[in-house]
């Protein structure tokens, strides 16, 4: 237990989106929030999760919670990605290109919260169809997940990385 405190501490946590709803009642309207969170690490881990309360701070704490839960590991080369992938959720596509050093991230709001929390440093993304942020994080994770490093895919293929 002890060594999942020390990890907690080097967590980079994101605010991706909030929003309020409104629930009307006899006295008035009664609001509730949720709130879209990226947790990671900034060194190839990275996860996203919903938060729902009566109150932000409160929302903002079970979102981080469900994201530290679904944690996903991520191949990273050189400080960017092997090579171009098609993520997607729902409506929300997400596309992937590797960048060459000194580009930096080219992303929007949702998608960027996701890559500097993963640790990604030269990347280019487009988003397509749907701009729902809940959505686009989704996508960007879906994307994230079907990376594979060259030994893996040398393996699968019953050859030698140096081929590939």
């Amino acid at each position: 237990m002890f060594g999942g405190e020390i990890e907690e501490v080097q967590l980079i946590d994101k605010v991706v989106h909030i929003n309020r709803t409104a629930k009307v009642v006899k006295g008035g309207r009664r609001f509730s929030f949720s709130a879209v969170i990226v947790v990671g690490d900034g060194n190839g881990q990275v996860g996203c999760g919903l938060g729902k309360a009566n109150e932000v701070p409160e929302a903002i704490r079970k979102g981080v919670e469900h994201a530290k839960k679904s944690m996903i590991k991520i191949v990273l080369v050189n400080n960017t990605i092997p090579y171009q992938v098609l993520g997607k959720c729902g409506a929300g596509e997400v596309l992937l290109k590797p960048a060459s050093q000194g580009t930096g991230v080219i992303a929007g709001g949702a998608v960027r919260a996701v890559l500097e929390a993963a640790g990604v440093q030269n990347i280019l993304t487009k988003c397509m169809r749907s701009h729902n942020p809940h959505n686009l994080v989704k996508a960007t994770l879906n994307g994230l997940g079907q990376l594979q490093d060259r030994e893996t895919i040398a393996a699968k293929r019953g050859k030698d990385p140096g081929e590939i």
